[in-house]
């Protein structure tokens, strides 16, 4: 069997790879764990439940939430609100667990378990290993040790869990959002609820898209994954900005009043240059992974912003950022991290933060966003190949070696071998995007000959 847990969480079509079974007896192997390691040591543990409004969410929470307490684990159920309020109310509310049942960007049909820590941290892929061993013990026969009487979970809903993250949020801007007219796509998601409110007691003016959840359109031709119907409705509301979240609001892409897109790069660009000037960017440093464009590494090399670039996952940037204590990191795609108010991407945070430096400057984000130029990139994929020998093939070292020396300091190469399928991503940047489709083409086709 595979490994159950990916990069972000036990994920699969829910009632089919992911069951209520499966639910419920990963909770209790979660429980397990987190006892042996030490985590409850001498108190009642307890657990804060959250999930995004897919439909499949209400009976894999009564799942979850049956078997923390059939283990003994108190739960506080916090109902429908993004990843990083699960995350945030695990450290805030002194639990011993967090989890948050989502699949994020994916379609509806699917669903995922994710597990926090204390202090609403990612598990430790030990822990989650160990989980998953339990968990296939069980399946296997083994018993649980089951408590009873006093000994099993209480369970109740808390209705505050929103207000104090909304709190959480406003407190940690820097000044107000007044006078600006904001577009929000909640992508029908986990912060339909939470993500106007919080933007509209900043002092904007909201108007919204796809906040009606109704448990079957979360991700439906919204969100940051469609970015048109935002585009198109920031220019018809003349808006300032428009923020775009995914199903789970763990991500924000932005929209200028133009209905230009604002990637992750250039978000975390203007963000980087915000809190370098509050003396807030740590060592003068921002954390990004391989993907990111090679304009950003540019525009922070003329902002003396130090780049520590990671493997593609917001996990790896993640782990950057606490190893080193830097304070801003993110990817492409819209996942942000700023440590010191958030132990995860928080999509709301990054857009609240985003119009605050709008409102403060009073420069619109057009001109912002243009403190980097999104240099061309091409990607293409080959498929059939031997992607182990990526490192080892002296001919495609001479390609890539080739492909280097015509794009000089202005263009970039990079070979990533498929995690999960036999075939190799072949990205190139250049100033020109003939050059670079070019330059492109010729490396896939090496690819291909060297590793066919």
């Amino acid at each position: 069997m595979g490994r159950l847990f990916g990069t972000d969480g036990v994920r699969g079509v829910a009632n089919a790879d992911l069951t209520a079974e499966m639910a419920l007896a990963l909770s209790v192997a979660a429980a397990h764990v987190l006892a042996e390691a030490g985590t409850f040591e001498g108190h009642k543990p307890t657990a804060v439940v959250g999930r995004d409004p897919r439909a499949s969410g209400e009976f894999l929470e009564a799942a979850v939430v049956a078997g923390l307490a059939s283990a003994g684990v108190d739960v506080l159920r916090v109902g429908v609100l993004p990843t990083p309020a699960v995350a945030h109310l695990t450290g805030a509310l002194g639990a011993d667990l967090g989890v948050m049942l989502s699949a994020s960007h994916n379609a509806m049909p699917d669903n995922g378990i994710k597990f926090f820590a204390r202090g609403g941290h990612k598990l430790a892929d030990e822990l989650e290993d160990r989980i998953e061993s339990i968990y296939e013990s069980h399946r296997h026969g083994e018993p649980w040790q089951r408590p009873t009487g006093a000994g099993v979970g209480r369970v109740r809903s808390d209705d505050e869990g929103s207000e104090q993250y909304i709190a959480h949020l406003l407190s940690v801007l820097p000044n107000r959002l007044d006078g600006l007219k904001i577009v929000l796509d909640e992508a029908h998601g986990a912060a339909s609820g939470v993500s106007p409110e919080a933007f509209a007691r900043a002092g904007a003016e909201v108007v919204t898209l796809g906040a009606e959840p109704d448990g079957l359109n979360i991700n439906d031709g919204c969100g940051s994954t469609h970015l048109d119907p935002l585009k198109a409705a920031v220019v018809a509301h003349g808006a300032d900005l428009g923020i775009a979240h995914d199903g789970d609001a763990d991500r924000c892409l932005a929209v200028d009043h133009t209905g230009a897109e604002v990637d992750g790069d250039q978000i975390l660009a203007v963000l980087a240059l915000a809190m370098q000037e509050r003396s807030a960017l740590r060592a003068d440093t921002v954390v990004a992974t391989v993907m990111s464009n090679l304009g950003f590494k540019l525009a922070m090399e003329r902002a003396g912003i130090r780049l520590v670039q990671t493997a593609v996952g917001d996990r790896y940037v993640l782990e950057e950022l606490k190893e080193h204590g830097y304070a801003l990191g993110g990817e492409q795609s819209g996942h942000v991290i700023i440590l010191d108010h958030a132990t995860t991407g928080d999509g709301t945070l990054t857009g609240l933060l985003l119009a605050a430096r709008v409102a403060e400057t009073g420069r619109t984000l057009r001109e912002l966003a243009s403190v980097m130029e999104r240099l061309p990139q091409v990607l293409i994929n080959v498929p059939d190949v031997d992607r182990s020998r990526v490192g080892t093939s002296a001919d495609l070292a001479a390609a890539v070696a080739e492909a280097e020396r015509e794009l000089g300091e202005t263009g970039r190469v990079l070979l990533r071998p498929s995690g999960t399928e036999p075939l190799v991503r072949v990205m190139v940047e250049a100033a020109d995007i003939d050059q670079a489709r070019a330059v492109a083409g010729r490396l896939a086709d090496a690819v291909k000959s060297a590793l066919g």
